[in-house]
């Protein structure tokens, strides 16, 4: 087991997690999105694909016991615990643009995608290859009759948890998200957390 590992708020960072093993994502104070992205370490052209996963589940929620595919639908991990039960995977990492055009900043925050750049970086991967991100504890609701999506506070509490275990060998970046409307409007730490087997307290 890995000691546990703090991103704090308004940032990110990348690892890898080796096939076979875990990843616990934990909320330490309640309501803070972690926008996760993955990459095969050994063919970056291989990544996490919203799409496929949502196409294959016939839902756009995804929780416990789904498997999260590849844009080559190869299983990339599968989440085996979830305190939560509602995620997002329909809206991309917030950015400077983000800031911009819905808020309105002159300034803008690089958000979520210019920290998973920054972090993907050192392992050759570039922001356009960027995918949509799967977005852990985002609470997103959308009209069954005018399609409209709203951002809506997330439902996790101080301490609720994914764990997810990884199929391939991969390149997971990892953020405390940094946009305003995700976050019940306050910027919160990440807590995350590698294991080679299934943590016995979730069990």
């Amino acid at each position: 087991m890995q000691e546990t590992q703090i991103i704090p708020p308004r940032s990110g960072v990348a690892f890898l997690l080796k096939k076979g093993s875990y990843l616990k994502i934990t909320d330490p104070l309640g309501e803070q999105v972690s926008d996760l992205v993955c990459f095969n370490q050994h063919d970056r052209a291989e990544y996490l694909s919203s799409g496929r996963t949502m196409d294959y589940a016939e839902t756009i929620f995804l929780t416990k016991g789904h498997p999260f595919y590849s844009n080559r639908s190869n299983i990339m991990f599968e989440m085996v615990e979830d305190t939560v039960g509602r995620h997002d995977f329909l809206l991309t990492p917030c950015s400077a643009d983000t800031f911009r055009i819905i808020y309105g900043h002159e300034a803008p925050h690089r958000g979520c995608f210019g920290n998973l750049a920054a972090a993907f970086e050192p392992y050759g991967i570039s922001p356009d290859a960027i995918p949509i991100s799967f977005n852990v504890f985002m609470h997103v609701t959308v009209n069954g009759d005018t399609g409209k999506i709203d951002v809506l506070p997330p439902k996790s509490k101080a301490g609720d948890y994914i764990i997810i275990k990884a199929t391939m060998d991969l390149i997971v970046g990892l953020t405390a998200c940094s946009a305003e409307m995700s976050n019940n409007y306050a910027f919160k730490p990440i807590a995350y957390q590698l294991y080679n087997e299934l943590p016995a307290q979730s069990t």
